[in-house]
C-alpha cells in the first residue's frame, strides 16, 4: 500500500516532515502538493478505487491513521474520501498544475509518465516558426501582470538578429498572498525547465537564467537538482532534445528587492548591478540582458507552453472568455477559510473564488473586501464580486489581476491603514529613478497622515483633492508599474471605504 505526502514548503512549515517520519516503516512518497493549504499535511493513500485523503494531520494521528487502513478507512474522523472527488479539487480545469500532487518533483519518470516533454518533442518535430506561431495562436499573455501577448514577443525576438540571445525567468514572485510560482518550481521542476527549452530553441536563444527569491530556499535547491537531471538526460546541453540545437541555463538569486520583479531593474540585477528600473525604449526582447535580445516571461508564462505544443493552440483557446484564453492559477490567502490554489479558466467570478472556493472569511466575520493583484492591487468590494476574473473586465472597475493573487479580509480591516502602507511600501521598495515614484509616495504617506489627523471636514476635504492629484501623478507619470499601480489600493480604499478616513461617500467621490 503507497501513502504519498508533500513534500512543498507550506505543507512541511505545518508538520508535513514531522508526520512522514510517524511513517518511517511506510512505503511512503513524497509528491508535490494539491494546493488544497487549509488540508495540509494531507496524507493520501492507494485504494482500488482511486487515493484517498486523510487531513489536515499531526504526527499524533498516524498510528489511528494506519489502523484505519487496516478496517474503515473511511471512518477515521479526519478521513477525506477520494482526494479527486472533493468539490474544491473536481471543478478545477487543471493545466499548469495537472500533476499537483501526483508526481514525485524529482522524478523523470513520474514527469515523463505524465506528460512530461512531449510538448519538447513536438517543438523539435515542427521548427522554430511553427512552434512560435503556436504560441502567438494559443492567445497565452503574460502572467506577470501587464498580460502582453507572449507570441509578439517570442516573434520579435526570434526575428531579431544577433549572436547571442537569453530566456530569462522571473520567478521574483514578491506579491502578497502569492504562492502559484514557488508550488510549481518546488513540485513540479521539469515543466518549467522544459518551457524554457522550447523558447530557447525557437527563438534562436542558447542560455537562459532563472531569476529566484532569496526566500525560496527550497525551489532554489529542487531546481538546481532538476537541471542536473535534465542536463544529464540530454534536456538540456549542445543537443536539447535531439534539435541539434544548444540551449542551458541556470539559477540566480535575488536579494529581497520588490522592485526587481519589474523586468527591467531583474535584468539589472542578473548583471550584477543596482536593480533600478530602464527607460522603454529599447524593449528588452532588442536590448535586454546585456544589450542582447532577450525574451522574459515569469513562471507561469513559460510553464504554460509545453502544454500548447504538446496539445495544439486551440486546445489551449477553448479554454477563457474575450482576450483572456487558458487558464489562470488562482491564489487564495489572507482572511480565508479555505486557503490554496484554484486553477480555472478566465471567466468565473471573484465571488465564486472567494465564497465558493474560499468558503469565506475564516474569523466568520462579513466580507470587507478582497485585494487582488497584489499589494498595488485594488480593494474590490462585495459589491463588485460578481465581475468574470477578465483582464479587461477587472480594468473596467479600475482593478488588475496581476499574478492571480487573491488576499481576503472582513471587516474589521482599517483600510485608511491599509492605503497608507501601500504609499509606505512603495517609498520603501522603489529603485529611486523616477520622481513621482521617489517623491510622491513618502508625500503620500504624509497626505494620509493629515487626512487622518484632520479636526474637521474642511481640513479632510483638502487633503482628499491632494491625495488624488498626488494618485493621478503617480499613476501617470512612474517610470514603471511600482509608482504606477500604488494609487490602485489607495483609490479603491477611499472609493468604497470613506468612513475608514473619517469621511462621508459624497465626499470620497468628488
Amino acid at each position: 500500500m503507497s501513502l504519498y505526502l508533500s513534500c512543498d514548503s507550506l505543507a512541511r512549515a505545518v508538520g508535513a516532515d514531522e508526520v512522514a517520519l510517524a511513517l518511517i516503516s511506510q512505503d511512503l512518497q513524497r509528491t508535490s502538493s494539491r494546493g488544497l493549504y487549509w488540508l495540509e499535511p494531507l496524507l493520501e493513500v492507494d485504494t482500488p478505487q482511486g487515493r484517498i485523503g486523510f487531513g489536515p494531520l499531526t504526527a499524533a494521528d498516524v498510528p489511528s491513521v494506519l489502523d484505519a487502513l487496516q478496517g474503515e478507512p473511511c471512518a477515521h474522523p479526519l478521513a477525506l474520501g477520494l482526494v479527486e472527488e472533493l468539490p474544491y479539487l473536481k471543478s478545477q480545469q487543471r493545466l499548469l498544475f495537472a500533476r499537483a500532487g501526483i508526481t514525485r518533483p524529482l522524478s523523470l519518470d513520474d514527469y515523463r509518465a505524465h506528460g512530461g516533454f512531449e510538448g519538447l518533442n513536438r517543438a523539435v518535430t515542427i521548427g522554430g516558426d511553427e512552434t512560435a506561431t503556436a504560441v502567438f495562436d494559443s492567445g497565452l499573455r503574460g502572467r506577470g501582470g501587464a498580460a502582453f501577448p507572449a507570441g509578439i514577443k517570442w516573434r520579435t525576438v526570434r526575428a531579431t538578429q544577433a549572436a547571442q540571445k537569453y530566456i530569462v525567468c522571473n520567478a521574483d514572485e514578491g506579491d502578497s498572498g502569492t504562492f502559484a510560482d514557488r508550488m510549481l518550481m518546488e513540485g513540479d521542476p521539469f515543466l518549467l525547465i522544459e518551457g524554457m527549452a522550447i523558447a530557447g530553441i525557437t527563438v534562436g536563444a542558447s542560455y537562459g537564467y532563472i531569476y529566484v527569491r532569496s526566500e525560496y530556499p527550497q525551489a532554489i535547491a529542487t531546481l538546481n537538482e532538476a537541471l542536473e537531471i535534465a542536463r544529464t538526460n540530454g534536456y538540456l546541453g549542445a543537443n536539447v532534445g535531439g534539435s541539434g540545437l544548444a540551449f542551458d541555463m541556470e539559477v540566480r538569486v535575488g536579494a529581497g528587492a520588490y522592485i526587481c520583479g519589474e523586468e527591467t531593474a531583474l535584468l539589472d540585477s542578473l548583471e550584477g548591478k543596482r536593480g533600478i528600473v530602464r527607460a522603454k525604449p529599447p524593449i528588452p526582447a532588442l536590448q535586454g540582458l546585456f544589450g542582447l535580445p532577450t525574451l522574459v516571461h515569469n513562471v507561469l508564462t513559460l510553464a504554460s507552453v509545453p502544454l500548447i505544443l504538446a496539445k495544439g493552440a486551440q486546445f489551449y483557446r477553448d479554454y477563457g472568455m474575450g482576450r483572456s484564453l487558458g487558464t489562470m492559477p488562482f491564489q487564495l490567502a489572507g482572511n480565508i477559510r479555505h486557503g490554496g490554489l484554484v486553477e480555472r479558466a478566465f471567466g468565473l467570478t471573484l465571488r465564486e473564488l472567494v465564497e465558493d472556493y474560499g468558503g469565506g472569511t475564516a474569523s466568520g466575520r462579513p466580507l470587507k473586501a478582497a485585494q487582488v493583484g497584489g499589494p498595488l492591487g485594488a480593494w474590490v468590494p462585495p459589491s463588485q464580486f460578481d465581475t468574470p476574473l477578465d483582464y479587461e473586465a477587472f480594468a473596467g472597475i479600475g482593478a488588475m489581476l496581476g499574478h492571480g493573487g487573491v488576499v481576503v479580509a472582513d471587516d474589521s480591516l482599517d483600510m485608511a491603514h491599509m492605503a497608507r502602507f501601500a504609499m509606505q511600501f512603495c517609498a520603501e521598495e522603489s529603485c529611486g529613478k523616477c520622481t513621482p515614484c521617489r517623491i510622491g509616495s513618502t508625500r503620500g504617506v504624509e497626505v494620509i497622515d493629515r487626512l487622518l489627523a484632520a479636526p474637521d471636514q474642511n481640513g479632510r476635504d483638502e487633503q482628499v483633492i491632494i491625495l488624488k492629484d498626488l494618485c493621478d501623478t503617480l499613476q501617470y507619470g512612474s517610470l514603471c508599474a511600482l509608482g504606477g499601480m500604488v494609487s490602485f489600493p489607495v483609490a479603491s480604499a477611499l472609493k468604497y471605504f470613506p468612513a475608514d478616513f473619517g469621511l462621508q461617500s459624497s465626499e470620497a467621490d468628488q
